[in-house]
């Protein structure tokens, strides 16, 4: 099981939608949604092109604490299966 955390997606909306829009991160664009949703879409084109079956969760709650421990209050988000 893979657990990917973006660290900096505030900062990719930002570069993607210009000063303006960076006013509303936080108002009206949750930034890490978007940056997951375009990423979950990125990972199922790969996945299926490499023929790999997955379920891939967007989820909002768990945080990394330290290097060796996982807090996991989950609530998805949004959920893809990836089937050939």
């Amino acid at each position: 099981m893979l657990v990917i955390e973006v660290t900096n997606a505030r900062e990719v909306v930002r570069q993607r939608i210009g000063r303006l829009g960076s006013r509303l991160i936080g108002k009206v664009v949750d930034a890490e949604a978007q940056v997951e949703k375009a990423l979950m879409q990125e990972m199922e084109n790969a996945f299926r092109e490499f023929g790999i079956e997955a379920r891939i969760y967007s989820v909002d709650g768990p945080a990394m604490v330290g290097r060796s421990h996982l807090e996991i209050p989950i609530q998805v988000r949004e959920e893809r299966v990836v089937e050939l």
